[in-house]
């Protein structure tokens, strides 16, 4: 495998830690072992691992496994509207480069909320913010997402009434995570290449292992597929330029 990999969308699913049953769903373990024998072979060297909803606001499993994964990581975490300052700054101190609002299935922020976290947590640390969502629902808040200092979109925002809206976001500097093949409703061919269109430098490849509750898990397939829609040079940039350059910024 020649590919060299950032996985901007992955979850490490550790019993050990608290897990939150979600809609009554609580997911198999996926410990970091797991992770790690299933995508290095892929490429893999680096990543953005991500909060559940099944996680909530827990930290501890962040704590864990952040400092074993090492340099070129980060991670994405849910935190109370409340989170004091101090702990922004703890988190940043361990890796978690942005704060997750997940309004697809879990926390119910209104837009309010969203814009005051994603902008003390940019202030504080030099977080952007992540959203799960069909970007279909945030048609009537682009004007005020646009103005976030840096935001980020899973799943090729899920459905393709949201296209329209993702293509908006991205105008503004959105980035969108191309992740999630098997779980979104939407033509991924075309999203990709009108994403890539409206900005080289939005879309950030990932696996979404161990995709829980997909339709369908990833597959190496999904790889292949990002390389020949968006051609050598384009899909370089989603597998490792674009992401490397979010997670890695310190502004």
């Amino acid at each position: 495998m020649s590919r060299k990999l950032f996985d901007s969308h992955c979850h490490i699913i550790d019993h050990r830690f608290p897990i939150v049953a979600n809609q009554g769903y609580i997911p198999p373990p996926f410990p970091l072992e797991a992770y790690l024998a299933e995508t290095r072979p892929l490429g893999v060297a680096a990543g953005a691992v991500v909060s559940g909803s099944f996680q909530a606001n827990d930290q501890t499993w962040l704590m864990d496994v952040l400092p074993k994964l090492g340099a070129g990581w980060a991670g994405v975490t849910q935190i109370a509207n409340d989170c004091p300052d101090v702990e922004i700054a703890r988190l940043d101190g361990i890796g978690v480069r942005a704060v997750r609002f997940n309004l697809f299935r879990g926390r119910l922020d209104s837009v309010d909320d969203i814009i005051a976290l994603a902008t003390r947590v940019h202030a504080v640390a030099g977080w952007h913010a992540e959203i799960y969502a069909d970007a279909a629902a945030l048609a009537p808040h682009v004007e005020r997402l646009s103005k976030l200092p840096q935001l980020s979109i899973d799943h090729l925002g899920m459905t393709d009434a949201g296209v329209p809206v993702l293509l908006d976001l991205v105008a503004s500097g959105c980035k969108v995570k191309a992740t999630g093949f098997g779980r979104v409703k939407l033509d991924v061919p075309a999203t990709l290449e009108a994403i890539a269109t409206k900005s080289p430098d939005a879309l950030m490849f990932g696996t979404d292992i161990p995709s829980t509750r997909a339709a369908r898990p990833f597959q190496t397939t999904d790889i292949d597929l990002v390389e020949k829609v968006l051609g050598p040079d384009l899909a370089q940039k989603a597998f490792w330029d674009n992401p490397v350059a979010l997670y890695g910024r310190r502004s």
